[in-house]
């Protein structure tokens, strides 16, 4: 008899081709977050205290906190359904073949464009001088008076869904793609209508990939700085302007204060990734 067959053992050798990704991930993710966290700690005076944490508590950081969560929540929840809809269309809806292509390029364009040109494109689209708002008072509308204004919180979630509907389409486009067509056919084999096929086959499939995908929007909001910064010029107190106002302005300043903020927003961030992973694993179970 044979004795039971040893697993074979991993040689060093082996491990060389993801050592390149531990060296980028400690020198550019870990590293930095560890010195965020110790600087968190220091104190304007010098030293090391627990006060700037106390102060994350305090009405200022709460309400940037507030606002962030509640302009992120707005831009998944909404971009999310659209950006479904839209993905459905092109993956379900019949569209002809080269409009697929023509999304999925244009997707993937504008949910990297952001930051400074994103906010002078939609200056100069809907600003108070802007093509559009010149385009209505030739039809006798003025935007402004009607209440309207770029630079509101309705403004901004404007300008932010204009990524964040993208970026959905990208990431929801192959969880569509993943249904088996087998699955409708039996559906209706067995007397089902489309409406209950997508009632209690499809959307029960889709749902963790969706819900997974607007957690990822919320994050990827939560974290914009560039796009507000310009074009608000700080009037909202968003998480991400709050931290650059500590560090870097000369009113408020106490940057051991902007280092916790940033750290709060690390660990919001970090459930945000930890939720999406989680609901992506299940929704693999169905469409891998």
């Amino acid at each position: 008899m044979g004795g039971a067959q040893r697993p074979p053992q991993r040689r060093l050798g082996q491990w060389f081709g993801v050592l390149p990704f531990f060296v980028f991930s400690s020198l550019f993710l870990i590293g930095p977050t560890l010195i965020l966290a110790y600087r968190s700690f220091e104190a304007p005076q010098g030293g090391l205290t627990l006060d700037n944490y106390r102060q994350l508590t305090s009405e200022l950081v709460l309400n940037a906190y507030g606002m962030s969560v509640r302009i992120s929540l707005t831009t998944a929840l909404v971009g999310g359904l659209f950006g479904f809809l839209l993905a459905w269309a092109v993956s379900m809806g019949g569209l002809p073949r080269p409009f697929r292509s023509i999304t999925t390029t244009f997707s993937g364009v504008a949910s990297n464009f952001a930051g400074v040109p994103l906010a002078a494109a939609f200056i100069f689209t809907l600003g108070r001088i802007g093509l559009v708002t010149a385009l209505f008072k030739v039809f006798g509308i003025d935007l402004y008076e009607t209440g309207f204004s770029l630079y509101s919180f309705l403004g901004l979630s404007l300008v932010y869904l204009y990524f964040q509907i993208p970026l959905m389409v990208l990431v929801v486009l192959p969880a569509l793609d993943g249904l088996k067509r087998d699955w409708r056919e039996a559906a209706e084999n067995l007397g089902a209508t489309p409406g209950q096929y997508w009632r209690y086959v499809a959307l029960p499939v889709l749902l963790p990939s969706i819900l997974g995908t607007m957690i990822l929007l919320f994050g990827n909001s939560f974290g914009a700085h560039a796009t507000a910064y310009a074009l608000t010029g700080g009037l909202f107190t968003l998480g991400t302007l709050l931290i650059g106002q500590q560090i870097s302005g000369d009113v408020l300043h106490n940057p051991g204060l902007g280092y916790a903020v940033a750290m709060g927003m690390v660990m919001i961030m970090a459930l945000s990734i930890l939720i999406y992973s989680l609901l992506q694993r299940r929704s693999e179970r169905w469409l891998g």
